[in-house]
C-alpha cells in the first residue's frame, strides 16, 4: 500500500494530512471564496438595486440559515443510512455553484430568496458528510490538525472572496453600478466550478466495512459522551450570538463604515492562522483543555466587548476573537469524531451543526433584547456567562470521560 492510499485511510505513520483532507479544504476554500464574493455585497443588492427594506433581507437570511442548519442533520443521517459520503458532498456543492449566476440574474427581492434558499440547501447537505469524511480519512491522532487545516483554508476563502469582490468593483468602477454587483456574482461562479471539479475528480471516498445506521435512529445510539458534548455546546451556543453585533458595536464606538470590511479582514486572517496550530495543540494535549482555555478567552473577551468604550480596543479584541474561533471551531469537529460511534458520524456530526445553529438563532434573538432593553453591556456580559458555565460543565464532564 502507497503512502498516499495509506494517508486517505488515515493510517499515516508520520501523521500527515491524507490526500482527501487536502482536497476538501481546498474545495472550502474555493467555494467560500465564491460565496463571499456576493454575500457582502447582497444587503446593497438587495435594498439599492431591487428595492426591498430591511425585514426582508432579515426574512431571506433566516429562511436560508434555519433551512441550512435543519438539513445537517438528515444529511448526516442519510449518508450513514447510505454509507456514500461522497455523492452528497458533490450534490451540495453542486447545487451551490450553480444557483451563483442566478444572482446575477435576479430582478425581484423573491427571485433572491429562492436563490439564496437553494444555496444553503446545498450547504446543508453538504457539511455533515463532508465532516464524517474528514474524520474517516484521518487518523484518529491528528483529528485536531485535520479539522484545523480545514477551517484554515475554509476561512482563507472568506478573506479572499471580499478582497477579490472589491477588487473587480475598482476594475469596473467606470460601468453602470447595478451591473457591477451582477457581473461579480456572475463571477463568482467560477471559484464554485472549481470546487465543483475537485470533488468529481480528486476525492476519494474511503470504502468502510462497519455496518450502516439502523433505519430507526435514537439519540442514545450516539452514547452518554457526545449527548453530554451536545449539552455543553448548547449552554455555550446561547450566549454566542451573530457576529453581527460585534461589527454594530464597533459602529457604535465610532468605527467608520469603509473600515468595517478591514476589520473582518482581521479577524478572519487571524483565525485563519490560528486554527491549524490549536487543532495539533489539541492532538497534544487533549481537545479538553484547548476547548476550556477557547471557552475562557471567549468570555474574557464578552467581558471587554461590554466594557469597551473607544474603537482602538475594539481592534484588538476582534483580532483576540479571531484567536478564539481558531482555537475552538475547528477542535469542536475532531471532538465529535472522536466521540461519535464509526458508523455514525455523519448523523453526529448532522445533530451537532443543527444544534449549533438553532442554538445561535436563540442567542441572537436573546442578545438582541437583551441589548434594547438593558443596553449592549448587559448582553456582552450574558454571553460572557453562558461561556463560563460551558466551561464549568465541560471540567465536570471531562472529568468523568474517558475521552477527556
Amino acid at each position: 500500500m502507497g503512502d498516499n492510499e495509506q494517508e486517505d485511510r488515515g493510517n499515516s505513520p508520520k501523521g500527515k494530512l491524507g490526500r482527501t483532507v487536502k482536497v476538501l479544504g481546498l474545495v472550502s476554500f474555493f467555494t467560500d471564496t465564491s460565496t463571499e464574493m456576493i454575500y457582502p455585497l447582497l444587503p446593497i443588492f438587495i435594498t439599492s438595486v431591487l428595492g426591498a427594506g430591511a425585514v426582508f433581507l432579515g426574512v431571506i437570511e433566516g429562511i436560508a440559515e434555519g433551512t441550512a442548519s435543519i438539513l445537517k442533520g438528515f444529511s448526516g443521517y442519510i449518508s450513514d443510512r447510505l454509507k456514500k459520503r461522497k455523492a452528497l458532498i458533490l450534490l451540495g456543492y453542486g447545487l451551490s455553484a450553480v444557483t451563483k449566476p442566478f444572482f446575477a440574474a435576479a430582478t425581484t427581492v423573491w427571485h433572491v430568496l429562492v436563490v439564496r434558499f437553494l444555496e444553503r440547501v446545498g450547504k446543508g447537505i453538504r457539511t455533515a458528510p463532508r465532516d464524517a469524511l474528514i474524520a474517516e480519512s484521518t487518523a484518529a491522532t491528528i483529528r485536531g490538525k485535520a479539522y484545523g487545516f480545514h477551517r484554515a483554508l475554509d476561512t482563507l476563502g472568506a478573506v479572499a472572496g471580499p478582497a477579490l469582490a472589491f477588487l473587480l468593483m475598482w476594475l469596473l468602477k467606470g460601468f453602470d453600478p447595478k451591473s457591477v454587483y451582477r457581473w461579480i456574482f456572475l463571477i463568482s461562479f467560477i471559484p464554485a466550478s472549481v470546487a465543483v471539479a475537485l470533488i468529481i475528480f480528486a476525492v476519494r471516498e474511503r470504502f468502510s466495512s462497519v455496518s450502516a445506521v439502523p433505519m430507526r435512529f435514537r439519540m442514545s445510539a450516539l452514547g452518554r459522551n457526545y449527548r453530554f458534548l451536545l449539552f455543553v455546546v448548547i449552554i455555550f451556543m446561547l450566549g454566542n450570538s451573530s457576529d453581527t453585533f460585534l461589527l454594530l458595536r464597533a459602529q457604535r464606538l465610532g468605527l467608520k463604515v469603509y473600515l468595517v470590511p478591514l476589520l473582518w479582514l482581521v479577524f478572519n486572517v487571524v483565525y485563519s492562522l490560528v486554527s491549524m496550530p490549536a487543532g495539533m495543540v489539541s492532538d497534544r494535549v487533549g481537545r479538553k483543555k484547548t476547548l476550556i482555555a477557547g471557552f475562557l478567552l471567549y468570555a474574557a473577551l464578552y467581558v471587554g466587548f461590554g466594557l469597551a468604550k473607544n474603537m482602538h480596543i475594539m481592534w484588538l479584541l476582534i483580532a483576540a476573537y479571531g484567536v478564539f474561533y481558531g482555537m475552538t471551531h475547528g477542535v469542536l469537529s475532531a471532538y465529535v469524531a472522536d466521540m461519535a460511534p464509526e458508523n455514525q458520524r455523519g448523523v453526529a456530526f448532522g445533530i451537532y451543526q443543527t444544534a449549533d445553529g438553532v442554538s445561535r438563532l436563540a442567542a441572537s434573538v436573546i442578545f438582541g433584547a437583551l441589548w434594547e432593553t438593558l443596553g449592549p453591556s448587559v448582553a456582552f456580559f450574558f454571553g460572557a456567562f453562558m461561556a463560563f458555565a460551558a466551561m464549568v460543565v465541560m471540567w465536570i464532564f471531562c472529568e468523568e470521560s474517558k475521552v477527556c
